[in-house]
């Protein structure tokens, strides 16, 4: 299978190309480096394993959540790849949960097959949700949380994994197991095949991010609150 796969919801990007059994990839500086990067990245890598666009079966990307400005990168250079495509007739996109590929990352580094998947969300806060991986791959609640650290349920035995756990330290489950994570594209290769044999794949238009929290800015009145409380 020859897939093209990225992630810009956090600070790192991540990108990586296979094609049949090989892989090649790059990790480096996200956030708002990630729009300068990207593009150059992608092509390099595809040069690298001596593929077109037209060659893929998919471009697979972390949907969100995550950075508003990093899903956006993502979903807008996905949609602009795969649209033109195979002159004009675009190339599947896969949307995946980011959240999911952290998931994903911790197995593959760990083992471990109970995770709650945890994002940094900023604003004192973390993006959330959990998952078990069992004969036929991932399964999740569906549902997505936005809360403060010290909110997340975390049940007895299972992992705890994302960036989260560097900014909030003891606030974040301090009895779970943690392990350090991100939605890698290395992650997202080896989810790709499974979903898109569920009929996941998608044309280019629906290349769209997931948001979870609907308010990204505070008012004048809500950012002097947040002061007085240092």
């Amino acid at each position: 299978m020859n897939l093209l796969a990225l992630d810009t919801s956090t600070a790192h990007l991540s990108v990586a190309v296979q094609h049949a059994s090989r892989v090649w990839t790059y990790s480096g500086a996200g956030g708002a480096q990630a729009s300068t990067h990207l593009i150059p990245t992608v092509r390099s890598l595809l040069a690298q394993a001596d593929l077109s666009l037209d060659a893929l079966d998919a471009l697979v990307f972390g949907r969100g959540p995550g950075s508003f400005t990093g899903v956006r990168t993502a979903c807008s250079v996905v949609q602009g790849l795969a649209f033109g495509a195979r002159g004009g007739l675009g190339v599947a996109v896969l949307p995946v949960d980011t959240l999911l590929a952290v998931a994903e990352d911790a197995r593959e580094r760990c083992g471990c097959t109970q995770v709650v998947a945890v994002l940094d969300a900023r604003m004192d806060e973390v993006y959330s949700a959990r998952y078990e991986f069992g004969e036929h791959g991932w399964h999740g609640s569906g549902d997505f949380a936005v809360c403060a650290p010290e909110a997340v349920q975390v049940p007895e035995g299972w992992t705890v994994a994302g960036n989260a756990l560097n900014v909030y330290g003891q606030r974040l489950a301090p009895h779970a197991r943690h392990v350090d994570a991100l939605p890698q594209a290395q992650a997202l290769l080896r989810l790709a095949p499974r979903l898109l044999a569920r009929g996941l794949g998608q044309p280019a238009s629906a290349a769209l991010p997931l948001y979870v929290r609907d308010k990204v800015a505070q008012t004048t009145a809500e950012r002097a609150a947040q002061r007085e409380k240092i």
